[in-house]
């Protein structure tokens, strides 16, 4: 195109922008900065029906926890150790680079011990002495099942509904349709941690808690593990807070004008965000404050959980942040991916999340929270029943398995003391029951009141969600 012609089109683009949207710019930005979690849209009304949950809690286990040590027990196995895997199991389903070359896949039947809990017989590991005692508020599904084979697009497929990068996470979608319940926090708040000794696992990136497409204002809010937990929460030295709200208010000011000249609205989340964070410098400190918490509450979380960034200490703040309403609370903790030496390492990662994990249940049902809260703990995928490696009498390593895996649900809207679904004697395929990731997607968002084929985003031309076009809700886990 003609430069001169390139620029009278913008030039064009900008006064149609600034006549059409200086009328209503004030009443989007008024409406907006009324709640700023949600978008002006015509087409959203959230919740569609009465929610079981007002909030949820994902503790997210990044590196993908085995399912045969931990919830599904194959004691049978004990009798084809060492066994090369059957074909007739492994039906020529691919494999990993990483176990693709191996001439052999002998069965490594786990070491652990399983036991029945509670009133529902539930079967879990001899490594969840504390999980096991709220066993009665548990639903595990033992037949999860995903498309990705590799950590990063497994994760991002949990998190996103897509195995590429760039699409909004649970958290932001659920920001978008609900909205927060709290003025003075975000609607959605994340927190990570490390296994004991596992700093070189996968890693994690932003995007997994991002807005994608979505108005940047629903990207999740990434507390740090050290220092304060959200960047610039204090001052800097010399500026008090009437000079901090004056600063905004100017800034504010600026931003509207510049809002009423392009419309953009991003300008709009921007102003958003500033104010979100004013609050924040008062909310914040109060709601990391644990000093104020009765000795047998902390005792409770395990000797962890005075030091920040582990996963105790940020149990404990997902019971305040639940308590203070803020909708979404993820928790992602690292160093599941034991491709060797898996009966020492996973040992340590239950010792770091069994206590909390328990704790954090009993926490919220003693507060009567747990009846609206839903808490999900879980993997991007499972693993092999045969040995990564040399197996040993008392040591092995577990490859990836999309095929199968387990995870378990509590809280708001779930059949307590329940398991669902059912994998072959290997633990290799689903013979019942069959759960999809975009089916507990789906679920996820029933139990929150939302229709997941209603919450929409228009972008490039499509109507965009969460759980793409599939997805159904799972009525077999719900109260």
């Amino acid at each position: 195109m003609n430069p001169s012609l390139q620029l009278q089109d913008r030039l064009n683009r900008r006064i149609f922008l600034k006549s059409s949207s200086s009328a209503i710019g004030a009443a989007a930005l008024g409406s907006l900065l009324q709640d700023e979690a949600r978008a002006a849209s015509p087409t959203r009304f959230f919740p569609n029906f009465a929610p079981k949950a007002k909030r949820i809690i994902y503790l997210f286990q990044s590196g993908a926890p085995s399912q045969m040590d931990l919830f599904d027990p194959k004691p049978q196995m004990e009798k084809h150790r060492a066994e090369d895997l059957p074909a007739s199991i492994r039906q020529g389903q691919r494999l990993t680079t990483m176990t693709s070359g191996q001439k052999a896949f002998p069965v490594a039947p786990s070491i652990f011990k399983f036991a029945q809990h509670g009133q529902g017989g539930i079967w879990l590991s001899e490594l969840w002495p504390h999980l096991s005692t709220v066993a009665d508020e548990m639903c595990v599904i033992r037949s999860m099942f995903t498309e990705a084979i590799n950590h990063d697009p497994a994760i991002t497929f949990c998190q996103t509904g897509s195995q590429l990068a760039g699409r909004p996470s649970i958290g932001a979608w659920l920001s978008y349709g609900l909205g927060s319940a709290n003025h003075d926090l975000p609607a959605y708040v994340v927190m990570t941690s490390f296994g004991t000794g596992r700093r070189d696992d996968q890693p994690l990136y932003d995007r997994l808690w991002g807005s994608g497409f979505l108005p940047t204002q629903h990207q999740g809010v990434r507390f740090r593990n050290s220092g304060d937990p959200v960047l610039y929460l204090s001052n800097p030295a010399g500026v008090d807070r009437p000079m901090r709200r004056q600063m905004l208010d100017e800034l504010a000011a600026l931003n509207q004008r510049d809002f009423e000249s392009f419309g953009d609205p991003e300008t709009a989340a921007r102003i958003s965000q500033y104010e979100m964070a004013f609050r924040m410098q008062m909310s914040v400190p109060d709601l990391v404050d644990t000093s104020k918490e009765p000795q047998h509450v902390l005792d409770s979380y395990g000797p962890d959980v005075k030091k920040p960034g582990t996963y105790a200490a940020n149990c404990l703040l997902a019971r305040r942040l639940a308590e203070r309403d803020v909708r979404c609370i993820q928790l992602f903790h690292m160093g599941w991916d034991h491709h060797g030496g898996l009966p020492n390492a996973i040992r340590g990662q239950c010792r770091d999340t069994d206590q909390p994990t328990a704790a954090l249940i009993k926490d919220l049902k003693q507060r009567g929270l747990l009846d609206d809260t839903l808490i999900v703990w879980g993997g991007e995928f499972g693993r092999t029943i045969y040995s990564q490696g040399t197996l040993t009498a008392t040591n092995y390593g577990r490859d990836h398995h999309p095929r199968c895996y387990s995870l378990f649900m509590a809280g708001a809207g779930v059949k307590k003391g329940t398991t669902y679904g059912e994998t072959d004697d290997y633990s290799y395929n689903i013979v019942r029951d069959p759960v999809h990731v975009h089916d507990l997607n789906a679920t996820l968002m029933h139990l929150l009141g939302i229709n997941h084929e209603r919450l929409n985003y228009k972008f490039q031309g499509l109507d965009m969600r969460l759980t793409g076009i599939a997805g159904n809700v799972v009525k077999g886990v719900l109260a």
